[in-house]
């Protein structure tokens, strides 16, 4: 059989398609395994190699758990709203919905190129009103839940307004706020309805509230801090700065812990995890509150070391912290608002990795100790952060290095006492004592004693108590952009109301910029046609807004990761439209068993998933609070980048083994210019870099050799091999097995097109051995014993995700059968079978070959027999004197005498004895014979 690549996989994709063979039904006897990708941004540069890597595993696994016998769900979509496609449209005027529509097909036809058994009848795209209609219907549930502490769990906002309606609010454990006021039932009834939202808010767990971002103003829009790389925008490279805001924010926070220990009941990597875990930052310690002298003001610090307040002697505020403008003196506020003017340019990234340099400007004022009621000098800096903790530090230069470096720059006296004492030993406990002047307070206790005083102290005094503290802080919910989910709010008096569930979608309106207004409102305020009719529930002219029966719209819209926080549930449901999904459905599905992709969505997609899913598990709508049980993160596939060299001194080109003592600077040569050879096609290099088009270029041996150097993929390196091309040289079952063998999923491995040839011959040579199969061959022992130990290694190898290993078992199998001359249909079958998974569309026209009319994807996977790998005979070396003459093969159960006597009869003994009679015959079953002689 010939390898006509092109045509078989072309007809087998038809056919997939036509018949929806991986279509997965919503209930079945069989069980149920769910495969998710992590589903893609469709950018307009399409896919490159490194793209598929953990789709092909992530198919190779869908596939052999179909052979098992599995109801499998392995659906794909797009997530596509995203600031790219906003850009463009700035540039260009084009609307967003037409690129992303257009790159969508784009990434279809690649996908589809590659032979994925996706269901994509449940495609879904985040920027589809249909889908993002649930996508804000999650959003009204949220703002309708508070956290209740005592249950552990999110609960109906009514509860809580029930409660405060009949007792207030005192006896209530909930998370909120920390400004919120104590009330009674008799104060709540007397509350206007604005003040009573004002305080719902406080609870909701999603809410407006003032906040500190990351407000990039080229873009027009605020940034998470992974948007950010080197205090610039990843995209543009545009200046950031630190800005306050009116935001939708998430109350993630409720979940901490919560988050934390469900880490322990998933099977995700360890290295994700324990970023997690450092991100979500638990820590035990103290709130400490100190009075800020002459004023009603309280600073409050959380401390994980409250044994060593004594050793306090200033105090540090972040230069964006609520108090700073209120607590500066009038002889320090030009120094301070020029430093905080200055500290709005740096990111916080920045700020945190940036532990060298020391700067600060003092307030002026003043905060009194809580023990001692000393004055402490308060301070701005800017490695505090309002987003950590408090926003506040108590500086004990004594006990943290920053601390003292801070105090010495700017030679803030440090109480000689504590020069040198280490606060992790008691001694310390010792010279606070001194300064205490009560030399009962700390003296002789350890620091878990010492630490248990002090905050029985604080309490006492009504400045402080025990807390658990966590670096996660409650995340940003708005963005000031176009191209994003619309939130379902209007505005009554300026508090947030929410469109009704059955009025959803709230769709994107058309406008004429994608750019903020002129007044700096987000580009949903170029919109005219955007204000909400409460009467008829429809959305109507700007021109109408009354405020009494006609309200505006939010302008803001929601952050990408909206529309990826729940969409492996919509999968299971994907086209209901009158729920968010089926509760039987859901029910069966559960969640999902395998989850592919990479781990830099650790602390973004990855833990807001997490935590939606735990809100959706406490309101009874998810049947599970973890969404994912088994997570892989595929490695990259990096690119070898090629090199020309300019010799900085002639100008001149050379070749890369020319180089040698000259003064030449690497240029990046784009790979499609480079042959398997590593020779440069130099003319169209010249006319890819018309600068080069007179250049001279020397070569060696009538050539010119690229440099080669293993990079990270990127168009920017111009190291990037398209799939297509792949594709269309070698066929896409040569891509899947190369990406494959590259080496371990979970490692980076470099990309060499030049390897690709390997994997392709194999292929050849497996089409060959089909060429003359015969129905009623019997399979001879030593195939069936390459068939079962291939059956066993490449079962093991798929369950441990080992797929390079099981590319060699193919390749090792098929020289056997090869060297074999295996034509049985019973050997060649099973084969077909376990290489379907991996080469999909050679498996199916391999199948249709061998008599089948059905798809190989509804065949049973071949079931591994112990039986066929017993060795029945064992090969002897026979030796004389120790030097081994030949070799003889007996059967395995054959006892010492029986084997001595059929070697001593064999025609080679008889010939090496020359009638000598051997003086002993040493006989190991099962291993050796030697005759000394």
């Amino acid at each position: 059989m010939n390898y006509n690549f092109r045509e078989i996989e072309a007809k087998w994709q038809k056919y997939w398609a036509s018949n929806q063979t991986f279509k997965a039904t919503n209930n079945s006897d069989s069980p149920k395994f769910y495969v998710l990708d992590m589903f893609p941004y469709p950018s307009g540069a399409g896919l490159h190699v490194g793209h598929p890597l953990g789709y092909i595993a992530s198919d190779i696994y869908a596939r052999y758990k179909r052979h098992k016998g599995f109801n499998v769900l392995h659906p794909m979509g797009y997530d596509s709203f995203g600031l790219p496609a906003e850009q463009y449209a700035i540039q260009t005027g084009q609307h967003p919905a037409i690129t992303t529509d257009a790159n969508i097909k784009r990434y279809r036809e690649q996908l589809d190129q590659l032979g994925f058994s996706f269901d994509w009848s449940r495609e879904v795209r985040t920027s589809d009103p249909k889908y993002y209609k649930w996508t804000q219907w999650v959003f009204i549930q949220l703002f309708n839940s508070w956290y209740n502490k005592e249950s552990d769990k999110a609960e109906d906002i009514k509860q809580l307004i029930s409660e405060f309606e009949k007792n207030g609010n005192s006896q209530i454990n909930a998370v909120c706020d920390d400004d919120t006021p104590i009330f009674n039932s008799e104060e709540w009834s007397t509350f206007s309805d604005k003040k009573k939202q004002e305080i719902l808010l406080k609870y909701r767990l999603t809410y407006l509230a003032d906040t500190e971002v990351n407000w990039c103003p080229t873009l027009g829009t605020v940034l998470a801090n992974d948007e950010i790389v080197n205090g610039v925008s990843e995209r543009g490279g545009h200046p950031v700065i630190r800005k306050k805001m009116t935001q939708w924010s998430m109350r993630i926070t409720a979940y901490a812990q919560r988050l934390l220990d469900g880490l322990e009941t998933i099977d995700w990597p360890q290295p994700l995890k324990d970023t997690q875990t450092n991100w979500i930052g638990r820590s035990e310690g103290a709130h400490v509150e100190f009075k800020v002298k002459d004023s009603e003001h309280r600073i409050p610090v959380f401390t994980t070391r409250p044994d060593t307040i004594f050793g306090a002697s200033f105090m540090t505020l972040a230069p964006e912290h609520d108090l700073v403008s209120k607590i500066t003196t009038a002889e320090q506020k030009e120094a301070v608002e020029s430093y905080v003017e200055a500290t709005a340019k740096r990111s916080e990234r920045d700020r945190m990795a940036d532990v060298k340099t020391i700067s600060g400007v003092f307030t002026g004022a003043y905060a009194e100790h809580p023990f001692t009621k000393e004055p402490i000098p308060i301070w701005i800096g800017d490695y505090v952060l309002a987003s950590y903790g408090t926003g506040a530090v108590m500086a004990v230069p004594c006990g943290d290095q920053r601390d003292y470096d801070y105090a010495k720059h700017f030679d803030i006296p440090i109480p000689n006492i504590f020069e040198g004492v280490d606060i992790s030993e008691e001694a310390f406990a010792d010279k606070a004592n001194t300064i205490i002047g009560n030399s009962d307070f700390l003296n002789g206790l350890g620091f878990k004693e010492a630490t248990r005083k002090v905050i029985d102290e604080l309490e006492k005094i009504g400045q402080g108590q025990g807390k658990i503290n966590y670096r996660l802080r409650d995340a940003v919910f708005s963005r000031q952009r176009y191209w994003g989910e619309p939130f379902p709010v209007y505005y009554v008096d300026g508090m947030p109301q929410m469109i009704a569930d059955e009025h959803l979608p709230l769709e994107l309106p058309d406008v004429e910029k994608y750019l903020p207004t002129e007044a700096g409102d987000p580009p949903l305020g170029n919109a005219t046609h955007w204000a909400w009719d409460r009467n008829n529930a429809t959305v109507v002219n700007n021109d109408l807004i009354d405020n009494k029966n006609v309200f505006p719209l939010e302008l803001n819209t929601m952050p990408g990761w909206a529309g990826s926080s729940q969409y492996f549930n919509r999968y299971m449901d994907a086209h209901n439209e009158e729920a968010i999904y089926d509760s039987e459905i859901i029910g069966y599905w559960q969640d999902v068993d395998l989850y592919i992709g990479g781990s830099e969505h650790a602390t973004g997609h990855l833990l807001y998933s997490r935590f939606w899913q735990k809100f959706l598990f406490d309101r009874g709508i998810a049947p599970k609070d973890e969404f994912a049980r088994k997570l892989i993160n595929q490695g990259m596939i990096t690119g070898t980048s090629a090199f020309v060299y300019k010799d900085m001194d002639s100008g001149k080109v050379y070749s890369k083994g020319l180089i040698n003592g000259k003064n030449v600077i690497p240029i990046h040569a784009d790979v499609s210019l480079v042959n398997a050879s590593d020779e440069l096609d130099i003319e169209a290099f010249k006319e890819w870099l018309p600068e080069y088009k007179n250049a001279t270029f020397v070569l060696e041996d009538g050539k010119y050799i690229v440099g080669r150097e293993v990079e990270k993929m990127s168009k920017s390196k111009y190291n990037v091999v398209n799939p297509d091309n792949i594709c269309e040289e070698y066929g896409a079952d040569s891509l899947r097995l190369y990406e494959m063998f590259l080496g371990p999923l979970e490692q980076s491995k470099p990309w060499n097109t030049a390897g690709i040839t390997g994997v392709h011959s194999f292929l050849k040579k497996l089409c060959k051995l089909y060429g003359n199969i015969q129905d009623n061959a019997e399979p001879s022992a030593e195939n069936l014993k390459t068939l079962h130990k291939t059956i066993k290694k490449v079962e093991e190898d798929i369950e441990n995700f080992s797929f390079n290993t099981s590319v060699s078992t193919f390749m090792i199998c098929v020289n056997e059968l090869t060297a074999q001359k295996c034509t049985s249909k019973a050997i060649l079958e099973p084969l077909a079978i376990l290489v379907s998974p991996y080469a999909p569309h050679i498996a199916e026209e391999l199948w249709e070959e061998l008599g089948h009319q059905e798809s190989i994807s509804t065949a049973a996977f071949p079931k591994f027999e112990a039986q066929y790998l017993v060795e029945n005979s064992k090969e002897y070396p026979i030796s004389f004197n120790g030097k081994m003459r030949f070799k003889m093969e007996l059967p395995m159960d054959m006892g010492k005498d029986e084997i001595e006597a059929a070697v001593m009869a064999h025609e080679k003994t008889i010939a090496q004895l020359n009638g000598r009679a051997p003086k002993k015959v040493i006989v190991v079953p099962g291993k050796i014979v030697n005759i000394v002689g």
